[in-house]
């Protein structure tokens, strides 16, 4: 694994209640790491860092839901029905819709992923393939912020209600985009019980991490107008901008 070179002091800023998660995909056993001892659904490993404070890697065997597939460490499963798995969980109405979703889920490489590293903030010693921030929506606020800061990127949310794996490991890992959830509206997440509902969930792809890291370190977080404590000091506020940019460019 590439030694951690971006500085991510800054994201201790936040006091999260929930550890940032950084998250490694690898073809070889990683060195001087503990394996996972357990199964459980990939989308519960984030979680599970979190609560151990501790690093440690899964393999395949380690998996217990679809998230093997997704990372194609295994071939895609087989079982009786099909697409009527989602019908029979009464998340869609006809196997077809199941199906069509299922065939357009991004889905890893098979073969190139035998191993994932899962680390919390304090203990990440990598430089990450992508990175996991659990917040609620004032800290959800700010980073997405960081994310169109210097760059005017648009935020935006894939998910679907069965599958959201594929949407916060393989999407944001293969197309390059930021991507969240909202804790509650996914079915793996909320039957598990693994976040309180109406809290931010981000994946951060590697190409993104220093963008977000540098944007955060020099952007306001609490921008002024936050502070007014009535809608009559915000408008006030407005004008005072407008007055100020009319002085310095209106005879331009």
């Amino acid at each position: 694994m590439k030694p951690l070179i971006t500085d991510m002091s800054i994201y201790k800023k936040f006091n999260f209640k929930y550890p940032p998660v950084g998250v490694k995909f690898l073809p070889s056993r990683p060195e001087g790491m503990e394996q996972l001892d357990k199964s459980m659904a990939l989308c519960e490993m984030v979680n599970e860092a979190q609560q151990r404070g501790t690093a440690f890697y899964i393999d395949k065997d380690n998996e217990d839901c679809a998230g093997a597939m997704i990372l194609g460490m295994v071939a895609p499963m087989l079982h009786a029905g099909g697409g009527e798995l989602g019908v029979k969980w009464g998340i869609y109405q006809e196997a077809r819709v199941n199906e069509r979703l299922v065939a357009d889920s991004p889905k890893m490489p098979p073969g190139n992923i035998n191993y994932v590293v899962f680390s919390p903030l304090e203990q990440i010693t990598f430089e990450p393939d992508l990175l996991f921030l659990v917040t609620t929506v004032s800290q959800a606020e700010i980073v997405l912020r960081a994310l169109s800061y210097s760059t005017g990127e648009i935020w935006s949310s894939k998910a679907i209600s069965g599958g959201a794996c594929a949407y916060l490991f393989a999407y944001p890992y293969l197309s390059g985009k930021v991507n969240y959830v909202i804790t509650g509206l996914t079915l793996g997440l909320k039957g598990r019980r693994v976040y309180p509902e109406g809290l931010f969930l981000f994946s951060i792809p590697y190409d993104w991490i220093p963008v977000m890291t540098r944007n955060l370190e020099k952007m306001e977080w609490v921008l002024p107008a936050y502070t007014d404590d009535t809608r009559e000091k915000f408008l006030a506020r407005r004008t005072r901008i407008f007055e100020e940019l009319a002085r310095e460019f209106g005879n331009q």
